[in-house]
């Protein structure tokens, strides 16, 4: 999703001004409208705009850390205490001085008469889903419930998440390592033996494949430097681009269509997708703001678009899984467990089910392109080896045969 310096001002006349992600322009402002704030203006966050104050803004907070607060929050509601010495007792125990801070802001706009859940959402460090579902908590009475129906499905995306990423960490240091010899391998060996055959052979004709990799070699040790700054420089510009709207979209787009790759990274989207809306309506909060924060949640621009476009559908009067099905996003069979959820009028459990279904099959799916993947780099790290050294070694060969011609 897109960055946007926003800046808006609340009933009491307070302006803020603070970065924030979202589809479009348009779709933020609207959000911040409906929250009911007079919105001034949304730009997009430029390469160097915000650098400054707004960074804090969008430091993050350890997710760990965050279900461990919400879950002192819960027990001290539990307990009878009111919001504002809730706030107090865990604002003085937090160790991390920037949530701290934000606590304490959080605590001053509750105590002038603020929700919560509008205290939470000026920070600009807290996802829309958390303020949102404090919203359902306060406008349903029962804050303590909604609270735990959130910490369960932060800690159940923390397991998720983990387990994806122990799976990528050998391939991970794999990749590393070939790059690393390739590296040592140019500018290094390679101009290695131009010395020698600079020194042994200089009146003789080396082999065409020799005198390709050695003049690789040199120009890697030469300009290596360079080439190292217009990789950073690609790397930068493909990072910066991939935060604008279009350069987004089209990223998300190339994502989807990889081969193995992008059919996991649909199903990883459709599970959280699945899982957090089945954790605002449990909450209560209505289909179309839950579909609504749901989107905006979402890593993929494509798929968070075609969730507003679902979202516009539903607002309409049609159904949740026809309205899906027309954006031609999600997989059959995720509408037809979604259409059953409807007709059953048991929506959020079977959206729970479709969550872990996807998430089974994410893992699974996952741990078997691993299983292929891990071999392959082998291989390929292989064959370069052996062509490298035997283009390397050819004259050396040739003079055993009968000298270098």
């Amino acid at each position: 999703m897109a960055e946007f310096l926003v800046k808006v001002a609340d009933e009491r006349g307070h302006v803020l001004e603070q970065a924030e992600s979202g589809v479009s322009s348009a779709e933020v402002r609207d959000r911040y409208a409906q929250q009911g704030y007079l919105v001034y203006s949304v730009k997009p966050r430029s390469l160097l705009s915000g650098a400054g104050a707004q960074i804090s803004r969008r430091r993050k907070i350890k997710q760990d850390q965050f279900i461990v607060f919400n879950q002192q929050l819960v027990t001290l509601i539990r307990a009878g205490l009111p919001i504002l010495t809730a706030l107090d007792l865990l604002m003085k125990r937090q160790r991390n001085a920037y949530f701290r801070a934000l606590l304490q802001n959080v605590r001053d706009r509750v105590k002038s008469g603020e929700l919560l859940s509008e205290a939470f959402a000026a920070q600009g460090a807290f996802s829309r889903m958390y303020t949102t579902t404090l919203l359902a908590g306060e406008k349903s009475g029962n804050l303590e419930e909604v609270l735990n129906r959130f910490i369960g499905f932060q800690r159940m995306t923390m397991s998720f998440t983990k387990k994806l990423k122990a799976s990528l960490i050998y391939p991970a240091l794999l990749l590393v390592g070939v790059v690393a010899m390739l590296v040592f391998m140019m500018t290094y060996v390679v101009p290695q033996f131009a010395t020698l055959y600079a020194a042994v052979a200089a009146n003789t004709q080396l082999p065409a494949l020799t005198q390709f990799m050695l003049s690789i070699g040199q120009i890697t040790q030469h300009y290596f430097l360079i080439i190292l700054l217009i990789v950073i420089a690609t790397v930068f510009l493909v990072w910066r681009w991939s935060r604008s709207e279009s350069g987004g979209l089209r990223l998300d787009q190339f994502k989807l269509r990889l081969p193995l790759f992008g059919d996991i990274w649909m199903k990883y989207q459709v599970a959280m997708f699945s899982r957090t809306l089945s954790t605002l309506l449990s909450g209560g909060l209505p289909l179309v703001p839950a579909l609504e924060t749901a989107g905006s949640s979402m890593q993929s621009r494509y798929i968070c678009g075609g969730i507003t476009s679902a979202a516009s559908r539903v607002r309409e009067g049609r159904a949740l899984s026809r309205s899906l099905e027309d954006t031609k996003v999600f997989p059959g069979l995720a509408i037809e467990m979604i259409e059953v959820g409807e007709s059953t009028g048991a929506l959020p459990t079977m959206l729970t089910s479709t969550a872990e279904f996807y998430e089974e099959d994410v893992q699974t799916a996952l741990t078997a392109a691993m299983s292929l993947i891990e071999p392959v780099i082998l291989i390929v790290m292989g064959t370069v080896v052996a062509f490298v050294l035997i283009s390397l070694y050819l004259p050396i060969f040739t003079l055993g045969a009968g000298g270098v011609r």
